[in-house]
């Protein structure tokens, strides 16, 4: 007698969040979601939420898996914040270059869409982007950079991640992405050059 097939929430949720990166929350339907987990809708709803607790889960997920990776790129700032920085980039550059994951960036995604999203759901994706601004900051603030310079920079340096998700799924080459990144990393060698 065969066995039942076994849930693996961890695939699910993957599969779940692979369909929210590609169309975003307001084009994915729990149809699409269905087909994605190869769970059906009541399997869905009782094992993983409804349609906002699910996307929740997964911006959550995503926003953990690439969080724990600019952490680590990040970590060498207080002794080589241009080498951090580069690092943090890296991690967009990989990320987009992988070709097992939509283009763009899930939590970027999701704040554009933020006028269709619920509350709750806008407030989580806020906050996420909110955390690469922080993170940003406190590491250039390691790296002894001054507390306005390295405010500005966590700023401008966490537009420029986004809008390499946002260009990548407009079809911008790796290189072009390189070269948006280099620049941004010359303005930052100065200014770091500036506050030794």
């Amino acid at each position: 007698m065969a066995g039942k097939k076994q849930f693996d929430p961890a695939a699910a949720l993957d599969a779940a969040m692979i369909q929210f990166w590609r169309a975003g929350y307001a084009h994915t339907s729990v149809d699409d979601l269905s087909r994605a987990t190869g769970l059906n809708r009541s399997s869905i709803y009782s094992s993983l939420g409804d349609k906002d607790a699910l996307f929740m889960r997964c911006l959550e997920r995503y926003a953990t898996r690439y969080g724990d990776k600019y952490d680590a790129a990040l970590s060498c700032a207080a002794d080589r914040p241009l080498a951090a920085a580069r690092a943090f980039f890296d991690v967009t550059l990989e990320r987009i270059a992988d070709p097992g994951v939509p283009d763009g960036c899930l939590v970027a995604q999701t704040v554009m869409a933020i006028p269709v999203l619920s509350a709750s759901v806008a407030a989580r994706a806020r906050e996420a982007i909110g955390f690469q601004h922080t993170r940003l900051r406190t590491a250039l603030k390691a790296g002894r950079m001054p507390e306005e310079a390295a405010e500005a920079f966590a700023t401008h340096l966490a537009a420029v991640n986004q809008s390499l998700a946002v260009m990548s799924r407009a079809g911008t080459s790796t290189e072009q992405l390189r070269a948006v990144v280099d620049v941004t990393l010359d303005a930052l060698a100065r200014a770091l050059d500036a506050s030794d």
